[in-house]
C-alpha cells in the first residue's frame, strides 16, 4: 500500500489551524520585550515634540546672517529658553535642546566667535534656513503606526513604543509547553551506566525555546507503557504538549494509541520530510499535541519547522515560519528524492558546505552546523557556485 506523505507547507498550515486564539493582555514594556504585538501600536505623542538643535552652538534667525548677534540666554535639553528671540538676537543652545520661538537655524559653535554677549560668524555658517535643526515630528507624529500587529517586540521597537508614549503593550499570554521524552532505553543526562542512552531531546527543545515566551513543564522520561503514557497525557495541563519518540508504528511506538486512549485525536501523521518523516500532530482537549521523532537530529529539524513556528503563532506572530535566505554552494549536491531535505551544513568563506555524511543519528554534525540547506523534492543535482536556500541556525 502506498503511503501518502503530507507536504511540509501543508502540514505547517494544518498545525497552526489546531491552535485556538488566545486573549490579549497588557504588559509593561520590559515584560513585553520579545513578545509579539497583539494590535497595531500607534504613537500617542509626536517625536520630537518641538524643533530641537542637532548640534551644540547658537540658535539664530537665518534672516540675520551673517550677524553679528546679541546672546540673550541659553537653551539646554529639558531647560528651554522661555522667551522668543527677535532680530539680531541669539541663544546659546545644546544638542537636544528646544529652539526658542523665533529661531529657525543653529550656528555650530565651531563657526562662532563669542565676546561677552556679542556673537560673530567665524566660518562659512549654515548654508540654509533650518540647518542643524531636527524639526518637530521628524521621527513620527501622534497617530502614526509605530509597530504593526504581529511584529516581534524587539529592543528597537520597545524603544520606539516608549518614545511614542506607551508604558504598556498588548501581547498574548505566555505559552505553557509540556515536554516529554518516551523510551525505556533513555536515562537522564549525566546519570546511569555509560552504555545507557542519555536523553537529550528534552534539554535540546528547552534550549530551542529559550528565546520564546514559554513556560516549560518538564514531564521527564516516560516509559514504553500504554497505561502510563495514557495517564501522563491525560494529566497534562498545558497549551502545547511536545513528545519525542514512539510516534511511529513499531511494537513499542505507543504515543498514538496512548493519545487516543487519553481522549485525544490525530490530525495528521507522517510528513514528506527528511529528517523527520514520522511526526504527528493532534489535539487533547484544548491542548495541541506534537509528537516528534525520537532521533535528536530529526527532533531538531521538526522543532525548527513546526514547534517554534506554532509557539510564535500562538504568541501572536504574523509570520511565524523561519525565513530561508539565498546562499552559494561550496560543493556539488546530488539529485534529491521525493521528500524535502534539510541538510546540515556550515558557512565557510562565504559558501555553504553540506556535511559529507547526513545520517540523522549524528548529533556532532548538527552541533558543528551553522545552517540547513533546503533541497526541494526531486531537486536536480546542484553544482559548486549554484544558488540554494538555507535556514540559519542560532
Amino acid at each position: 500500500m502506498t503511503v501518502i506523505l503530507l507536504p511540509v507547507a501543508e502540514a505547517q498550515q494544518r498545525l497552526l489551524a489546531l491552535a485556538t486564539e488566545r486573549p490579549i493582555v497588557e504588559l509593561p514594556l520590559r515584560e513585553a520585550a520579545g513578545r509579539w504585538a497583539a494590535r497595531d501600536i500607534a504613537a500617542i505623542r509626536t517625536q520630537p515634540a518641538s524643533d530641537l538643535s542637532a548640534m551644540d552652538g547658537y540658535a539664530i534667525r537665518f534672516a540675520d546672517m551673517p550677524g553679528p548677534w546679541t546672546v540673550i540666554g541659553e537653551s539646554a535639553a529639558g531647560r528651554p529658553f522661555p522667551h522668543a528671540i527677535e532680530a539680531g538676537q541669539a541663544t546659546r543652545i545644546f544638542t537636544g535642546a528646544a529652539l526658542p520661538p523665533g529661531a529657525d537655524t543653529v550656528l555650530i559653535q565651531e563657526e562662532a566667535g563669542r565676546d561677552g554677549a556679542t556673537l560673530t560668524l567665524t566660518g562659512e555658517g549654515p548654508a540654509h534656513r533650518g540647518r542643524n535643526v531636527r524639526r518637530r515630528g521628524l521621527d513620527f507624529t501622534a497617530g502614526d503606526r509605530l509597530i504593526a500587529a504581529g511584529q516581534r517586540l524587539t529592543p528597537a521597537r520597545i524603544a520606539v513604543a516608549a518614545t511614542g508614549g506607551h508604558g504598556t503593550l498588548p501581547v498574548r499570554p505566555r505559552i505553557r509547553v509540556a515536554i516529554a521524552a518516551t523510551g525505556d532505553e533513555l536515562v537522564p543526562p549525566g546519570l546511569g551506566d555509560p552504555d545507557a542512552l542519555p536523553e537529550s531531546n528534552g534539554v535540546m527543545l528547552a534550549a530551542m525555546l529559550a528565546d520564546l515566551p514559554v513556560d516549560i513543564i518538564d514531564l521527564g522520561i516516560l516509559p514504553d507503557d500504554l497505561g502510563r503514557l495514557r495517564d501522563a497525557f491525560a494529566g497534562v495541563d498545558a497549551d502545547l504538549l511536545v513528545t519525542t519518540g514512539g510516534a511511529s508504528v513499531g511494537d513499542h511506538d505507543l504515543v498514538q494509541p496512548a493519545l487516543k486512549a487519553a481522549g485525544g485525536s490525530i490530525d495528521f501523521w507522517r510528513i514528506a520530510l527528511r529528517p523527520g518523516k514520522p511526526m504527528m500532530a493532534g489535539r487533547l482537549g484544548e491542548t495541541v499535541v506534537l509528537s516528534l521523532p525520537g532521533n535528536p537530529v530529526s527532533a531538531f529539524v521538526t522543532a525548527t519547522l513546526f514547534v517554534r513556528p506554532l509557539i510564535a503563532h500562538m504568541a501572536g506572530a504574523a509570520d511565524p515560519f523561519p525565513a530561508p535566505i539565498p546562499a552559494i554552494l561550496g560543493e556539488d549536491l546530488p539529485t534529491n528524492g521525493p521528500r524535502i531535505d534539510y541538510l546540515r551544513a556550515a558557512m565557510i568563506d562565504g559558501r555553504v558546505h553540506a556535511a559529507a555524511i547526513q545520517d540523522s543519528s549524528m548529533l556532532l554534525t548538527l552541533a558543528r552546523s551553522t545552517c540547513l540547506v533546503i533541497r526541494p523534492p526531486h531537486a536536480p543535482a546542484a553544482l559548486v557556485g549554484d544558488s540554494a536556500e538555507i535556514l540559519m541556525l542560532a
